[in-house]
């Protein structure tokens, strides 16, 4: 019996003449294009074609990174307009108030009738390196006696005294810090007008009052500036603040350490003050001032 479709159903070849079929032409036209670019313009034609259609499709995200992007900018130029808004605020603040002590600074002169006072004439010095000695804290700076640095010359920054030009050569200097054990400053409480002499090697980056009585009028952040009575250093330079305060029990002395106010280690370039040295004996060691006083500190 002749179970084959009758021609009616009949498809044409088949499956797997048609893989075949479609297997041999595939790889016709892949060494066609290969060797000959034979289907170079057929991609062009159909990429033009697509590039609208992909343009369009596009567009959904565009909008998205460009929504984005808007209110994002919008806020930040928003903040930035506050922060300027926020400077030029505290820069009138500070104008306003440069100009009222100024004002105050002139009525008070005219009516104590002082005359303005010449400037300490200053040169500005770089901190070249740090000496080795580990036992003394100096500093040596770039400029010398070719610029007029000569020994005795107070040294500062823009927070208060450094140190002391304590030698000198032709085309540097060295400086010794206040907080040296070797240092000693004449210092005034700006708070009560109470003098004493501020010592070096305290501590580690520190100074001391030493010999005060027990009873000094004396609290932590007390500000101390140059008396000036030494001549040397210019009056009114802050030296430093209150830090502790060690007083004893039965002790007739009290014990203050200071924090200088000027960065002493961390400076590059600092200003010496040009003062005329040549009058001025130069001051004993701290440790020669006083015996009877070594041994009052050595019972503190």
């Amino acid at each position: 019996m002749d179970r084959s479709p009758p021609p009616f159903f009949k498809h044409g070849p088949s499956a797997n003449a048609r893989l075949l079929l479609f297997g041999l032409l595939a790889l016709g036209l892949l060494i066609a294009d290969a060797r000959f670019d034979a289907l170079g313009g057929l991609r062009q034609g159909i990429g033009n074609v697509l590039f609208p259609v992909q343009r369009l499709l596009l567009v959904p995200r565009d909008t998205l990174e460009l929504t984005t992007s808007y209110f994002t900018e919008v806020t930040s130029l928003r903040q930035d307009n506050a922060e300027l808004k926020r400077i030029e605020a505290l820069n009138a603040k500070a104008l306003l108030q440069i100009e009222q002590l100024a004002n105050e600074n002139k009525r008070l002169r005219d009516l104590a009738g002082a005359r303005e006072r010449a400037s300490v004439q200053s040169v500005l010095a770089e901190v070249l390196y740090e000496t080795r000695d580990p036992f003394t804290r100096k500093l040596v700076l770039d400029k010398g006696a070719q610029q007029q640095v000569a020994l005795g010359q107070p040294v500062i920054d823009a927070k208060g005294l450094v140190g002391q030009v304590t030698r000198v050569f032709q085309f540097s200097s060295e400086m010794t810090l206040v907080t040296d054990r070797n240092m000693t400053v004449p210092v005034v409480l700006q708070r009560t007008g109470m003098r004493s002499v501020a010592f070096g090697g305290a501590a580690p980056g520190r100074m001391e009052l030493r010999y005060l009585a027990s009873s000094a009028d004396l609290k932590e952040g007390d500000l101390l500036t140059t008396s000036g009575l030494d001549a040397l250093y210019p009056p009114g330079l802050p030296v430093g603040r209150v830090e502790r305060i060690e007083r004893g029990g039965d002790d007739d002395f009290v014990k203050v350490l200071i924090a200088p106010t000027a960065e002493i280690q961390n400076n590059h370039l600092l200003v010496v003050l040009q003062v005329d040295t040549s009058a001025i004996p130069p001051a004993p060691p701290a440790e020669t001032i006083d015996p009877a006083r070594k041994r009052n500190r050595r019972s503190l």
